[in-house]
């Protein structure tokens, strides 16, 4: 069974709306190398549609991306869920509109490697309430925001976690991955 990886960035106080100037993508390498070793395990990448859309209006136009964020955007198989999108027009995406739970356990009883989300705050605490994330990976960024949208606000349907690594970059942001239980 293929597990569900929820990676976000957020600040010190847990928001992970990217709202002001606290996130700056491809900024530190070691965090670069952090998330293409989540790339290499995974093979399929779930978004909601409002994600989707930003991403599928920016990450094909980066034709100098020395990052690899884009060739993997590119070239991964991508699963948008959405009752409204019919014609995603990206190379290898499938939309799912059915069902949340059915949608997500048929995904992760298939084949392959992790399946990661990023963004997609409305999906991605859809998928917390339904208990089908695996792991969270989160990329601590050294700021406090105020205020803005959090992970885990109302948060229903999370597990206890249990800690399985922290990792700290020069930068000062900190990777913390948690995995339920």
């Amino acid at each position: 069974m293929r597990d569900l990886i929820v990676t976000e960035n957020c600040t010190i106080d847990g928001v992970i709306e990217l709202t002001g100037d606290w996130f700056t993508p491809g900024g530190d390498p070691d965090v670069l190398a952090a998330l293409r070793e989540q790339r290499e395990n995974a093979d399929a990448f779930l978004t909601g549609r409002v994600t989707f859309e930003d991403m599928h209006g920016y990450w094909p136009k980066q034709t100098e991306d020395t990052t690899g964020i884009s060739a993997y955007l590119n070239s991964v198989r991508k699963y948008v869920v959405s009752s409204t999108l019919t014609e995603p027009e990206w190379e290898h995406t499938t939309v799912l509109s059915g069902a949340l739970r059915p949608e997500i356990e048929r995904l992760k009883a298939a084949e392959g490697k992790d399946i990661v989300t990023t963004g997609s705050i409305s999906l991605v605490r859809a998928l917390i309430a339904e208990g089908l994330v695996d792991e969270y990976r989160l990329f601590v960024h050294p700021v406090v925001a105020g205020e803005g949208r959090r992970l885990f606000e109302s948060a229903t349907g999370v597990p206890k976690l249990r800690l399985v690594e922290e990792r700290a970059f020069a930068s000062g942001i900190v990777l913390l991955r948690y995995r339920a239980r």
